[in-house]
């Protein structure tokens, strides 16, 4: 079986397409919606879909770790609101799985500016070379590896950054050259560039060992 954990913060208006296109599915899968603590239409949404819903304090990385304890498969896939999967993401799952402990997707972002198309470039680029995934990404892997690193570390930025790292530790990922397509709606509502920067500066400081809790300030 695989486990899709989709931790969300008020995301009514990301909810609905992307739980109609999971549980759409005719392949067996769970799906996992992990709230932490919305106070839009997020949860009665999801309930609505039928999805099992959990409550968790804020934090993407808490909320993960949160899902994965309730999960049963055997496969994780944690996957943000806002996120879109490939055609057949299963079975690509299923089959890169096979061969690997961990792997994350190509991303696309979706929106009209030109710079989106180099950015999502550049994201898969790098994770490609560096062995590094973001959530945007959809990482995936099996149980025994998640439980293996100890999951995400419970900061408040940068866990996916993080438990890459702890995973590379048990095998280099699968890198899928199928695309999910994420929302760019960060992007185009503060600016492309200012974010660009934003997200340098933030990783720069991360690697200089800045404290995750000040970067998540900096970043809202």
């Amino acid at each position: 079986m695989l486990s899709i954990i989709m931790p969300m913060l008020n995301e009514a208006k990301a909810l609905p397409s992307t739980l109609a296109a999971l549980t759409n599915q005719k392949s067996h899968i769970e799906l996992i919606v992990v709230d932490g603590g919305s106070s839009d239409q997020s949860v009665a949404i999801a309930q609505q879909q039928g999805v099992k819903v959990l409550s968790s304090t804020a934090g993407r990385a808490r909320q993960m770790n949160l899902g994965a304890e309730h999960a049963q498969g055997e496969y994780l896939l944690f996957l943000h609101a806002d996120t879109g999967l490939p055609e057949h993401f299963e079975s690509l799952i299923s089959k890169a799985l096979a061969l690997h402990q961990w792997g994350r997707f190509d991303v696309a972002i979706s929106g009209q500016h030109p710079m989106l198309k180099v950015i999502s470039f550049m994201m898969n680029w790098r994770s490609r070379w560096s062995g590094i995934a973001t959530g945007d990404q959809a990482l995936f892997m099996r149980r025994t590896a998640f439980v293996a690193v100890g999951g995400f570390p419970e900061q408040d930025l940068m866990e996916d950054i993080a438990l890459s790292q702890r995973l590379k530790r048990v095998g280099w990922p699968a890198c899928l050259r199928q695309k999910v397509l994420t929302s760019g709606r960060r992007w185009q509502q503060n600016g492309v560039w200012r974010t660009i920067f934003l997200m340098w500066r933030l990783r720069f400081a991360y690697w200089r060992g800045t404290c995750p809790s000040q970067l998540a300030r900096r970043y809202r």
